[in-house]
């Protein structure tokens, strides 16, 4: 790998693009050098189009804020030339966002995208670094149907299924997952919001989230699927089954699952493979890996999404209480904070993953 590669956020002025650039802000391998948004905020500099939208608690980077955005759209020839990959988190419709990330592609710029619209492309891989970073192998399958020799598109998963898929993947390594019953208590700035923005949701609870079951019921078998014959070919099993709810919380989203296994595990067994579970991100270093990954509370009262979202920088997934269940043989709660280890920050480590094994060079 390089010193150092020159990165452009695409969809740099929404919630997902400005936590981007945060976690960016003295990256030691990657340097922003390009963002692009809408034509509406095209030629203006940064702190020009964020203006009053700018919702990170930390202020505009200053290296950042000077530089005058592109159009995400109209200039792909010019950003090309400029980078040497791309993250992408653009509000568009889903068929514009797959022909966007297309034409970057085609244009030979790598693209990390944050959106939904490739994650079931059958070529494209869809990576939790830590869980299944071999499905990286399927972009050499990617790159021949798209006929290029450097551009490629890969995808960070739905926010939703970091908080659980984490806990359960070392288990149905293990022990083998028969069901699961996943019911999700999501944040509002999983909607892109605030909120002043979203004053609706003070003192509220909505129990309808568009999507989302589908996704968090069919995302984690595509991360446990297999590379079969130039496609990644879905997990038969478990059978899952999700509730999603917009809760009022600012960040962090929250799960409660129930699990049924194939050889039923003891509770000293589960809390040992958490502890002991490791992935490449954690024995390559990568700057955004979290040292533990899964972090368990003993607490009955705990991981509480206020008091633990930003464990190890926002990265790490939290569990606590563990115990037997009437119907399943176990049920325990998870957390992982949604627009970091979820959504910017699981794209930025997944980009670092990238880096170390040569994809971008």
């Amino acid at each position: 790998m390089k010193q150092q590669y020159n990165v452009g956020i695409i969809g740099a002025t929404g919630m997902v693009g400005q936590r981007f650039a945060t976690l960016l802000e003295n990256h030691p391998w990657f340097k922003v050098v390009v963002l692009a948004a809408s034509p509406r905020s095209a030629g203006k500099t940064y702190e020009e189009a964020v203006g009053k939208k700018w919702v990170m608690s930390t202020p505009i980077p200053t290296e950042m804020k000077d530089i005058v955005v592109m159009d995400a759209t109209a200039d792909i020839e010019k950003i090309a030339e400029k980078v040497d990959f791309v993250f992408c988190a653009v509000d568009m419709k889903k068929d514009e966002i797959k022909a966007l990330e297309e034409k970057y592609a085609k244009a030979e710029v790598p693209v990390v995208s944050n959106n939904s619209a490739h994650r079931f492309t059958p070529d494209v891989p869809m990576v939790v670094p830590e869980i299944n970073p071999q499905h990286l192998e399927i972009i050499a399958y990617q790159k021949k149907r798209l006929g290029t020799k450097k551009g490629f598109i890969a995808v960070k998963s739905n926010c939703s299924i970091q908080s659980y898929v984490p806990a359960l993947s070392p288990l149905r390594d293990k022990f083998g997952i028969k069901q699961v019953l996943a019911c999700t208590y999501q944040a509002i700035s999983g909607a892109g919001k605030t909120f002043e923005t979203w004053p609706e949701m003070v003192d509220n609870l909505i129990p309808y989230i568009g999507g989302e079951e589908e996704k968090s019921e069919q995302e984690p078998l595509k991360v446990w699927g297999t590379i079969e014959n130039g496609e990644i070919v879905k997990a038969q099993s478990p059978i899952i089954t999700t509730q999603c709810l917009r809760v009022p919380v600012s960040d962090g989203h929250t799960a409660g699952v129930f699990v049924s296994f194939d050889k039923k595990p003891t509770k000293e067994e589960i809390l040992e493979t958490w502890a002991n579970f490791k992935g490449e991100p954690q024995e390559l270093d990568l700057p955004h890996a979290p040292k533990q990954f899964i972090h368990y509370f003993e607490e009955d009262n705990r991981p509480q999404a206020k008091l633990d979202r930003n464990l190890e920088g926002g990265m790490a997934v939290s569990v606590g209480r563990l115990r037997e269940d009437t119907l399943f043989d176990y049920k325990f709660v998870c957390l992982s904070h949604n627009t970091l280890r979820g959504a910017a920050g699981g794209g930025v480590l997944l980009a670092e993953l990238l880096a170390k094994k040569g994809y971008f060079d």
